[in-house]
């Protein structure tokens, strides 16, 4: 057979190789963004905050899990047990306000008043935190960032000039504490 008995050959139905390969790249993005904004709406619903006892005072939470920082107040913390089960009561403190924690369950051993405690949970409707964790750092010097922050702020520690003051001594005992 010759060149010119061949039939021609029929011309592709359907799509270009361009248009399926900018659907090919539509379907990718289109797939792409969905999987991020359910990402996105996984960690929302997972985000844990850390705030101090001064926030919960402005903009009290709304039942979300979240954490508490700062220090247990002097003279707050009251020890029972409940059912055999060990509860504490305390106050956490970051020199302006603070919030009262409960907590059922066995403290850290590093646990103390006038210490830095960093406790995971919920407001309750009556202002109170209701602790499900609660954590103390392993050393004395210890001061969640927050509270370091506000200290620097207000000139009464300079990390340069070594440890954060006690706490009793930046905390006016006089000043009744705003909040819960």
């Amino acid at each position: 057979m010759s060149e010119a008995t061949l039939p021609a050959s029929p011309k592709r139905r359907g799509l270009s190789r361009k248009k399926r390969r900018l659907y090919l790249l539509l379907a990718c993005g289109i797939g792409l963004g969905s999987a991020v904004g359910l990402m996105a709406m996984a960690f929302q619903s997972s985000i844990e905050l850390f705030v101090t006892p001064s926030n919960i005072a402005q903009a009290p939470g709304n039942g979300r899990l979240f954490r508490i920082g700062g220090l247990v107040e002097a003279g707050s913390l009251t020890k029972t047990s409940i059912d055999g089960r060990p509860t504490a009561q305390f106050r956490v403190t970051d020199g302006h306000a603070s919030v009262g924690v409960s907590y059922a369950g066995i403290l850290p051993d590093l646990f103390r008043e006038g210490q830095g405690v960093v406790a995971l949970g919920r407001l309750a409707p009556d202002g109170s935190f209701s602790a499900e964790e609660v954590l103390a750092k392993h050393d004395e010097t210890y001061m969640p960032k927050d509270v370091a922050d506000a200290l620097k702020a207000r000139g009464e520690w300079n990390p340069a000039d070594g440890k954060p003051p006690a706490a009793d001594t930046w905390i006016d005992p006089a000043a009744k504490p705003k909040g819960g």
